[in-house]
């Protein structure tokens, strides 16, 4: 989020103002609007903004340590901040809502609830955290206020700082340390830095998704601003020196989103990189007007400061409005004209909330963030009537998110049917194989419930998270049984333990579980995330412990996929690190259950989720795809049955897809709960077919 100023003691404050650093302010926002617009990459523009928040509030917090009586009540300074950084946000989150109302299908409005909440309420970063959100790239699906991770940790610093500045306040105005409190609160800061590094680099190698929004390990980048603001005094350079610091400085920022995957190398030692260019930036301009170095004067030209001006209002909106324009258009990306349509869009709107949002419900007479003409000639009928709106829309935020979430609560309460429809109402797969007359019943699940209709596996945390790389070993069908299908690898093994748990106790195995999300049985040395195409260290780890841990276990089985959608498309294949993992269960007379992996629902290269489109109107067929494109002619398994003699292949596509399309409800049953999971209660309608194969390749029944 961009930088925000500090308000100045209650006392007047006599200080320079620093146009280079509003000005660095509007390149960093320009960096961070391209970037995300056309290149789908961080820009290090968001760590500029973190840093110079720490420089504008340390700047203040330690001129009040050093002046007796120039401290600010808590009560105030928190209000302060309140007036500055709520009214923008409460105007972004009611015009996103409306929009996601009019643009977005209803089976992302759960989610848009949950996190306007989490804006509001400044936790936004830790609520992506858990959720390992990816930031590397905008897409039509992401959050439309996926940004505001960074404004929630710039909220929790400010609140953070004001507090230990005050406890430190109070611990030294005992026994004569007042004058030594300046001194105090650098020591802490300097202590506090450290320790936030030190954590960002361990939580980047334990978790590097989640660690991008963690408040502490992004501390220090701000915590590194207050410090800046600590020494800045006393910079003495000469006049070639604040040049080569300056030009180093712009170097630095203009290379780090080129040179640096900030995405997947921050908040760990990279962040060396965009947050070393901003101390440069502001040590060198350091002393007076006069002495600042030419890069610093060209960053003071009117059209930056404006610029960034406006650049706390840019940030908030140019997000929201890139990934409505995506939903609206039903595409990825906006390409050239539109991506300038929407920053041309972004800069009305910023400086429209500029001038009749912020302005007029600043404090008059205060030196503002965006260093903007003060407001005392404003009308303060203005004043007030902003501040009734901005409230009204809060509180309509607020009763609305709820109200939806109360509404998709009482849809599931209701939901717990799911796991008993009659089958004559909806037979599901039975339909695709049997010829059937389907009654015309409402979809189950319906596209509000498909998102919880999940695997028993994941609802009871029987399956490793993407960060973790522990076996975790659970049982389902008849636990007594001495009869053991191991189930093992990614998700797409997983989803079908909704059929062998019935199968289990309709024929006395049990089930044990192997899986972890996103990693199937592979050899590869290079595993990647398939959906993100990510690197996937994790899953190499876990796969070489579950294939140890199934090799000691020794099931009957191991029931794991065998295919994968084709890289380039169209269809399946068979990966090669598949087939070591094959020779070393073989090598363990270990029997192998290879189930034909279930359509993916990829559409110009990019999945699409046939719930989402039956939201917005499609049909069954429409919002289905074409066998073809999903499946090859044959099945790629049998084209290395010769090699692997203990391996029975199992094949449910034809229950799944119909000889030329691969529909999204099957005998009124929702096919899949994603674009390619297949969803829990279509899967409990494979169970015959799944049993017929099973009792051919096992002999038990």
């Amino acid at each position: 989020m961009p930088a925000v100023k500090s308000y100045p003691a209650a006392r007047t404050v006599h200080r320079r103002v620093r146009d280079d650093l509003n000005g660095l302010r509007g390149i960093a926002i320009a960096l961070v609007v391209v970037y995300h617009i056309w290149f789908g990459r961080v820009s290090g523009g968001v760590d500029v903004f973190l840093v110079l928040s720490g420089f504008f509030l340390g700047g203040r917090l330690l001129r009040q340590a050093a002046e007796p009586g120039a401290d600010e009540p808590l009560p105030s300074a928190l209000i302060r901040l309140v007036r500055r950084l709520c009214p923008a946000l409460v105007v972004v989150l009611a015009a996103s809502a409306m929009l996601t109302v009019l643009v977005q299908p209803q089976t992302r409005w759960e989610t848009f609830a949950d996190q306007s909440l989490a804006s509001l309420g400044y936790y936004q970063n830790w609520y992506l955290a858990l959720t390992s959100s990816d930031y590397l790239r905008a897409d039509q699906n992401v959050s439309p206020l996926q940004h505001i991770w960074s404004m929630s940790v710039q909220g929790q610093f400010f609140v953070a700082m004001l507090l230990i500045a005050w406890l430190v306040a109070v611990a030294t105005g005992r026994g004569g340390w007042g004058a030594r409190r300046r001194r105090v609160l650098v020591a802490v800061t300097a202590v506090a830095t450290v320790a936030s590094f030190a954590y960002a680099v361990f939580a980047h190698h334990v978790d590097q998704a989640s660690a991008y929004y963690d408040s502490f390990a992004r501390a220090w980048q701000l915590l590194a601003g207050v410090l800046a603001a600590a020494v800045i005094s006393a910079v003495r350079m000469p006049g070639w020196l604040r040049v080569a610091a300056a030009l180093t400085g712009v170097a630095m920022l203009f290379g780090c989103g080129i040179l640096i995957d900030g995405a997947a190398q921050f908040p760990g030692p990279w962040a060396l990189v965009p947050v070393g260019a901003t101390i440069l930036l502001i040590l060198s301009g350091a002393g007076t007007e006069a002495n600042l170095p030419w890069p610093n004067r060209l960053m003071a030209t009117p059209a930056l400061v404006t610029l960034g001006a406006m650049a706390y209002a840019l940030y908030l909106w140019h997000w929201p409005l890139l990934i409505f324009s995506m939903a609206f258009l039903d595409r990825h990306t906006v390409g050239l004209r539109g991506g300038l349509l929407v920053f041309a869009a972004s800069l009305l709107l910023a400086y429209l909330t500029l001038r009749l949002v912020e302005d007029p419900l600043r404090k008059p007479g205060s030196a503002t963030a965006l260093a903007t003409q003060p407001v005392q000639g404003r009308p303060r009928r203005l004043t007030t009537t902003m501040a009734v709106v901005v409230v009204a829309l809060a509180v309509a935020v607020c009763v609305s998110a709820f109200g939806w979430r109360k509404h998709i609560a009482d849809i599931r309460a209701n939901g717990n049917e799911l796991q008993s429809l009659a089958p004559r109402d909806y037979p599901g797969a039975r339909a695709v194989l049997e010829p059937m007359r389907v009654p015309d019943l409402p979809m189950r699940p319906t596209i509000l419930e498909a998102a919880e209709d999940l695997p028993a596996t994941t609802i009871d945390g029987c399956i490793t998270e993407f960060a973790d790389t522990e076996v975790i070993r659970c049982t389902y069908g008849d636990p007594g049984a001495t009869r053991t299908i191991a189930l093992a690898g990614g998700s797409h093994s997983e989803h079908w333990i909704a059929a062998l748990d019935l199968l289990g106790v309709r024929h006395g195995f049990r089930v044990v579980t192997y899986l972890k999300m996103g990693c199937p049985l592979t050899t590869d040395d290079d595993p990647r995330n398939a959906v993100t195409h990510e690197p996937y260290p994790e899953c190499r780890s876990w796969v070489k412990k579950a294939m140890a841990a199934l090799i000691a276990d020794a099931p009957d089985f191991v029931f794991t996929t065998t295919t994968r959608p084709h890289p380039h498309g169209p269809g399946d294949l068979v990966p090669d690190g598949y087939l070591g993992v094959w020779d070393e269960l073989d090598a363990n007379d270990i029997a192998i259950l290879g189930m034909r992996d279930t359509p993916w629902m990829f559409r110009d290269g990019a999945l699409v989720a046939p719930v989402d489109c039956l939201a917005e109107g499609g049909d069954a067929e429409s919002c289905g795809l074409p066998r073809h494109e999903a499946l090859a002619e044959h099945n790629p398994t049998f084209d290395h049955l010769d090699r692997y003699r203990s391996m029975s292949i199992l094949d449910l596509s034809d229950a799944v897809c119909r000889l030329d399309v691969c529909r999204a409800v099957e005998g009124n049953v929702l096919v899949y709960h994603d674009a390619h999971h297949l969803s829990s209660t279509y899967v409990r309608t494979l169970a015959d077919e799944l049993g017929r194969q099973l009792s051919d390749a096992t002999g038990w029944w």
